[in-house]
This record gives C-alpha cells, structure tokens and sequence, in this order.
C-alpha cells in the first residue's frame, strides 16, 4: 500500500484571496472547527468582558479628571475591544447557534492527508479526495485522528454544517501502516497564536495610549482629547504594522517548508 503524504495546498493567488478572506469570515473565521458548545462559551466570556468595559469605560466618563472631550476620548478607548470582539467572535457565535440545533452532514472520501497539528489552536488536519473529484480540507481535534493510518482509506466524517465542526471519524478499510506524525515546527506554533495575540494587542495599545495621555494634565481640553486620540491611533497603527509583518515573515517560514507538507 502507498504511504499517504501530507499535503499542504499552495498559496492561493492574489485575485482569489479576497474572495477566500469573505468566505473564511462567513464559515466562522478562526473559530471555524470549534465544537459549537465551546464557541457559545466563548461567547458569553466575550459578552461579560464587554459589559466590563462598557462599564469601565462609563466610569471614566463621569469620575475621570478634565474636561467632557478628554473624558470622552479615554472612554471610548474601552469601546475598541467590544469592536474587535464583535468582528472575531459574532459570526461564530450566530454559526454555533444553529449548529446546535442542526443535523451534521456525512462526508465520505478518500484519505489524502491527515495531521495532528494545524494553522488552528488545538485542532489537526485532514485532507479528503470526495465523491465530486475535489480535494477538501477539514480541522479535526488530534485525538480524532488517532485511528486514521497512514495508507489510503475510506474515511467518513460527521460535520457540523456551519461551522465544520467534525463530531466523529469513522475509517473504513484496512489500517496497513501506521501514520507518521511529524514534529511541530516551532513556526507553526507562532502562526497558531499570532490571530488570538494580535487583537488584544491592538485592544491594549488603543487604552494604554488614550487613557495615559488622558491622565497628563494639559490645557487647553480639545487639545488635550486630540492628543490622547493620536497617541492611541498611533500605537493601534504600529502594532498593526508589526502583527503584518510578524504574519508575512512566518507565513514565509511555513511555505518554505512545503511542497511536502511539515517536515
């Protein structure tokens, strides 16, 4: 029997990547793969940090020293976690509500590839050869993946049809030969955090950088609430323009490793 060989798809093209980006944020973004139960809960985590800067910030509304306009700026610094919150978490959240109520779809094809680790926080990969010809790819929690060998099976999954969430893993054939699992490249262990560290970043230097110029006296108040503006725009700017290039340079790393799969 052939040893099946992990696989990795090449980088799309540029013309395809927007298009991929929309449908990625329509599937659940980084939260698509998750167990339903566990995206809910992470939701409600979501909505009671939001109540606290909400209220965090109405207390820097009325009790902060200075005027309305100064007031105000350290204020809606807190808003800018709720912002992000909303555009990482909402869709997922809506997705695993229906998912909950939902039957998942059956899925059968042809093992192509399958790993323990991917791109994904405590999810794996495996890769299918369908009935219609086309090549799918699905995230799979590690301990799933166990039974899958490594020689070419028939592999039947249970899906989510939301958020992708695969229930079971069921093989059917022959385990001939175990399946190799190769070590982590520390990289890969990079990427995987950089989606979750990146935001409350941002969410950081938007409040470090409003409320510590908030804090310093300054005369007159409308300058003062530009210059707390700024200061935090400043910072939101900079550490975007690091997460972008600390994302090309290990997303560089990682196709680097490729064709092949990890090495």
């Amino acid at each position: 029997m052939r040893q099946v060989r992990q696989r990795v798809a090449p980088p799309p093209a540029p013309a395809s990547q927007r298009k991929q980006r929309e449908r990625y944020v329509q599937a659940g973004g980084m939260l698509q793969g998750y167990a339903p139960e566990l995206v809910q809960r992470i939701g409600h985590i979501a909505a009671a940090g939001a109540a606290a800067c909400l209220l965090i910030g109405a207390l820097l509304l009325l009790f902060l020293p200075g005027g309305w306009p100064v007031r105000a700026v350290a204020a809606g610094a807190w808003v800018v976690p709720i912002v992000l919150a909303t555009m990482f978490i909402v869709r997922g959240y809506q997705l695993a509500r229906k998912d909950r109520r939902a039957e998942p779809n059956v899925v059968q094809g042809q093992l192509v590839g399958a790993s323990e680790v991917s791109t994904s926080l405590g999810l794996g990969m495996l890769m299918l050869k369908t009935r219609g010809g086309g090549n799918e790819q699905y995230l799979v929690a590690p301990e799933k993946l166990a039974k899958v060998p490594g020689n070419q099976v028939t592999v039947m999954l249970t899906v989510t049809p939301n958020l992708r969430h695969v229930r079971s893993v069921g093989v059917m054939g022959q385990r001939m030969m175990p399946r190799p699992q190769p070590p982590v490249p520390p990289v890969l262990k990079q990427l995987r955090l950089l989606p979750i560290i990146t935001p409350a970043a941002l969410a950081a230097a938007a409040i470090v950088g409003d409320d510590a110029v908030s804090l310093v006296p300054l005369r007159p108040d409308w300058a003062h609430a530009i210059v707390a503006g700024l200061a935090g725009g400043l910072l939101v700017l900079a550490v975007l323009g690091a997460s972008q290039l600390i994302q090309r340079r290990l997303t560089n790393q990682v196709q680097a490793l490729m064709p092949g799969g990890l090495q």
